[in-house]
């Protein structure tokens, strides 16, 4: 069954409208199916995880090799000590990674790639465009918060997020301040769905 929160039509005609923002998923993780936030919350079944994972200590990954392996199992182990409501530097994770951890968790993965950005207006139309925001998203932070929260939220029941920020630049038009300010927003969403106890990853990297 699904779920329209911003109109079906508008939301297919967005999907069409901006498919080829959908590309890096496409050609680089076909094999994962990899979960884009505005196609998915309109398809995903509003059914809780059933998934008993077993203790931490009965899962034994060789030393060097990833825990990934098609399980929940898997991708819990592979996050090991990050925290389910966090934005931090993606460090060693690599990208196909962290998608395949979402896909075997049943999240949302959301990827934009904004290393080509130059000003704050680019970096939010990047994202709204990658991410497939409904057309009357505002390209300024507020706009952004509200799509990353509330608007979802009012979906139903979500599943988790795992989100990549790629390539964040600083230009003349967007400075380090106006990245942190980025950054506090999506801190501010995964505080928001860490209280209502939904995993809110987030990953990112500077240009």
């Amino acid at each position: 069954m699904m779920t329209d929160i911003f109109g079906l039509g508008d939301a297919l005609a967005a999907r069409e409208e901006r498919g080829a923002g959908d590309g890096w998923q496409r050609a680089q993780l076909p094999q994962l199916q990899a979960r884009n936030l505005y196609d998915s919350v309109l398809t995903m079944p509003r059914e809780e995880l059933s998934h008993k994972l077993p203790p931490a200590a009965q899962i034994v990954v060789p030393e060097g090799a990833s825990p990934l392996d098609g399980t929940v199992a898997g991708a819990t182990t592979f996050f090991g000590s990050v925290r389910p409501n966090i934005v931090q530097s993606i460090r060693a994770f690599r990208v196909s990674e962290l998608a395949q951890a979402a896909a075997d968790l049943g999240q949302h993965f959301l990827y934009a790639n904004c290393a080509h950005c130059a000003s704050k207006a680019e970096i939010l139309e990047t994202i709204a465009t990658e991410f497939l925001f409904p057309k009357h998203f505002g390209k300024n932070f507020d706009a952004l918060s509200d799509c990353l929260t509330d608007m979802i939220y009012k979906a139903g029941p979500q599943p988790g997020f795992v989100i990549v920020l790629e390539g964040l630049p600083v230009a003349q038009k967007f400075d380090k301040e106006a990245r942190e300010v980025l950054l506090d927003v999506f801190r501010d969403a995964a505080e928001f769905w860490g209280e209502r106890k939904v995993q809110f990853r987030v990953f990112y990297s500077f240009a």
